[in-house]
C-alpha cells in the first residue's frame, strides 16, 4: 500500500473535530487567526512521545499565540494521564479511527524488527493563521520538533 503524500506548504489544513484529554471537542477552525503546530505521535507515554511532548511543553513559553496540538490514536483518558504524569499543559487530541491522522498524510507503513504494519508517522506541520500549512516536517525526529517549530517562528 502507498503511503499517503503528506501535506505541503501552501495546502489548506483539513478540517478537524476531535476530542481532547479532558473529553471537549476542538475544532482546527475554532483557532483561526492563530498559529497552530499540529504534531502526531504514535503513542502517548512511549519514550520517543515524551521526549517530543517534553521538549515542546519546554518551550511552550517561548511560542507566543502559537497553539501546540499533539495527536494520537490514543483515548482521552489515556492522554489526560500522559499530560498529568509530565504536566504538559497543552491541548493533545484523540484521533482513534486515525481519520484526521490520515488527512494530513501521517498513517503509513512502519517497520519494527523487520515486521511491517500500519501506524503513525511522527510528523508536525505549522498551519498559519488563514488555515494554511506554512511549514511540514513529515517523519520528524522528536527531538528535532521544538527546534523545527521555534525556527519557523523566527523566520516568520
Amino acid at each position: 500500500m502507498a503511503a499517503p503524500t503528506p501535506l505541503q506548504p501552501g495546502d489548506k489544513a483539513p478540517a478537524f473535530s476531535l476530542l481532547d484529554q479532558h473529553g471537549d471537542t476542538l475544532k482546527l477552525s475554532s483557532l483561526k487567526g492563530r498559529k497552530v503546530l499540529v504534531y502526531f505521535y504514535p503513542k502517548a507515554d512511549t519514550p520517543g512521545c515524551t521526549t517530543q511532548a517534553c521538549g515542546l511543553r519546554d518551550i511552550a513559553a517561548d511560542v507566543g499565540d502559537t497553539v501546540i496540538i499533539g495527536i494520537s490514536p490514543d483515548k482521552p483518558e489515556k492522554l489526560d494521564k500522559f499530560d498529568q504524569k509530565h504536566g504538559l499543559g497543552f491541548t493533545l487530541l484523540s484521533d482513534p479511527e486515525h481519520t484526521t491522522i490520515e488527512a494530513f498524510g501521517a498513517w503509513g507503513e512502519k517497520s519494527l524488527y523487520g515486521r511491517k504494519f500500519m501506524g503513525v508517522i511522527r510528523s508536525a506541520w505549522l498551519i498559519d493563521e488563514k488555515g494554511k500549512v506554512a511549514e511540514a516536517w513529515p517523519k520528524i525526529s522528536p527531538k528535532d520538533t521544538p527546534v523545527k517549530l521555534l525556527e519557523a517562528l523566527q523566520e516568520a
